[in-house]
């Protein structure tokens, strides 16, 4: 069945007559289940290492809107987690972190073959997923990416600007350079085993990657991006790998080539008319919707999904918000946005 799965086809390098559509953040807050679901769970982090639950809430945007494609519900801080830092979140405030500031710090943290264990209910939400999801239906899983988890290992929190990574960088970069390390080999071998658990594709978020500028984006971004698709690559040929260096900019240029990765995922800082002519020449783009349209709806996100259908329409393309769809989304614009997308 894999060869008739539209996700596939597009990451394969195939203009289809309309593209395949799935939303980051599809499984979310915006979709009265998803806090039912959560309630039951009682928490955040319960709700993520609850295999049925988590399977559940991924299902939920499959079952109400057909969506081509369902990403795994879990979150980009369970590996540092598993790697051994703490973790919670402050309701109405966010993550929180223990902190890596020297090497003490790091020194607490386990190896890249201790994490399993901790994960192990991830991967079982993937094995169910791919029991449950309808046989048209592609699996994604994903990870952060090392720049992006370290910013928040390093500060302990998110941070508008990434200061404190930056910060260390800059003040001791044999031990920024160890968490980077630490964190590339963990990110392959998780994701590894989502892939051997069912994962079709795999997603590379790098939330942070536009702080990074000229040869530290090349270095933070573009060489672990090059390194982790590589190596999953070997380990698992054919699968392919969605890359989203948020915010990237002109690094946008070249990601697709510089790193193997399959489809270059676009925020919405750039226009599709750009990315049709500077990303999708080398390949599958994904994007690029503004999120604020799933709120605001009306005639504007119609004219902006067909813009953006229009413009990458004569190369692969997967529909897909520019970014995360925000809480306050109206389920009912979900729906008008696919019916763009499908029906013109």
């Amino acid at each position: 069945m894999s060869e008739q799965k539209t996700i596939l086809r597009a990451l394969a390098g195939e203009t289809l007559p309309t593209p395949p559509i799935w939303m980051m953040r599809q499984a979310g807050r915006y979709l009265p289940e998803y806090r039912a679901t959560r309630a039951q769970a009682g928490d955040f982090l319960s709700l993520c290492y609850n295999s049925e639950l988590a399977a559940e809430v991924t299902l939920q945007p499959i079952r109400r809107y057909g969506f081509d494609a369902a990403i795994l519900f879990a979150d980009i801080l369970l590996l540092p987690q598993a790697l051994g830092a703490d973790l919670w979140f402050v309701t109405g405030e966010g993550p929180r972190l223990s902190t890596i500031t020297c090497q003490g710090d790091f020194d607490k943290l386990v190896g890249k073959d201790d994490i399993h264990d901790h994960l192990s209910p991830v991967y079982e939400t993937v094995r169910i997923l791919r029991r449950e999801l309808p046989e048209e239906t592609t699996l994604i899983g994903f990870a952060g990416m090392p720049w992006t988890v370290a910013t928040y290992m390093i500060a302990g929190q998110g941070t508008k600007d990434q200061g404190p990574a930056h910060a260390l960088k800059a003040e001791n970069r044999p031990l920024f350079e160890a968490v980077m390390d630490r964190l590339t080999e963990g990110t392959i071998e998780y994701l590894s085993k989502q892939i051997e658990a069912g994962a079709e594709v795999v997603k590379l978020f790098d939330s942070w990657a536009g702080s990074l500028k000229g040869e530290d984006f090349q270095k933070y971004a573009v060489e672990p991006a090059r390194v982790i698709t590589q190596e999953l690559k070997r380990r698992h040929p054919g699968i392919p790998v969605i890359g989203f260096p948020r915010e990237a900019g002109e690094g946008y240029i070249g990601f697709a080539k510089a790193t193997g990765v399959d489809c270059v995922a676009l925020d919405n800082s750039v226009s599709p008319e750009w990315g049709a002519a500077n990303v999708q020449v080398d390949g599958c783009v994904q994007g690029n919707l503004k999120s604020s349209h799933m709120v605001t709806g009306g005639q504007a996100l119609v004219d902006e999904t067909r813009a953006i259908v229009e413009a990458f329409k004569n190369g692969p393309h997967i529909f897909n918000l520019g970014h995360g769809i925000t809480p306050d989304a109206d389920p009912e614009n979900v729906q008008l946005m696919i019916d763009t997308v499908r029906n013109g």
